[in-house]
């Protein structure tokens, strides 16, 4: 049985902005309103799980227990080809303490060198949790290539670098609304919406 969300609060259990912007942007229409973690000064768990889903819903069950309220948690990365995955569920973490995607890009762009393939995919799994324990997840993908140098200011982490296919445009370049109709946590988020309201 899927559990209905009603229209209200909802923690974002994550202390990324640029990643509650985008959800938030998403929720609004719906009448939920989205509150960080980081605003309700919430710890950040832990990540130890070996999945995107395992580790959403890590973060949704932590806030929502310490919060008491719904908590809804993301857990994304780009999962390149060519290094086997990686940086996958490490994403955030191959940007260092102080979340340097621009090293984390060039990190990728090295490792990869001049002649490996350049495809890529962004993942994207959403967990909601109760404060009772229950938790339901939706994942997401989107599939493309890495480019290189990084083009475009909007958006965040790897957007730079990673063209979805079928476009020419890096997530980078796009405005915001076009990535939120077409990206790894718009079908995610899809999902959630088809099952959850």
């Amino acid at each position: 049985m899927h559990r209905k969300l009603e229209p209200g609060k909802l923690i974002i259990a994550s202390h990324n902005a640029g990643k509650v912007r985008e959800i938030d942007a998403l929720l609004r229409p719906l009448g939920i309103e989205a509150i960080s973690a980081s605003t309700m000064g919430l710890p950040e768990p832990e990540e130890t799980g070996l999945t995107f889903i395992a580790n959403a819903e890590l973060k949704a069950r932590a806030a929502a227990t310490a919060s008491g309220l719904v908590a809804l948690a993301d857990d994304s990365g780009l999962c390149v080809d060519a290094l086997g995955g990686d940086p996958g569920i490490y994403s955030a973490r191959w940007a260092g303490e102080r979340k340097d995607f621009g090293m984390a890009m060039n990190r990728v762009n090295q490792l990869l060198g001049p002649d490996a393939p350049r495809t890529a995919h962004f993942i994207c799994a959403l967990s909601l949790a109760w404060p009772d324990g229950h938790a339901e997840s939706f994942e997401g993908r989107i599939d493309g290539s890495l480019e290189w140098p990084p083009r475009g200011n909007n958006g965040f982490g790897y957007d730079a670098m990673f063209v979805p296919d079928g476009y020419r445009e890096s997530f980078g370049e796009m405005e915001p609304d076009a990535k939120h109709a077409m990206s790894h946590r718009a079908e995610a988020f899809a999902k959630l919406v088809s099952s959850a309201f």
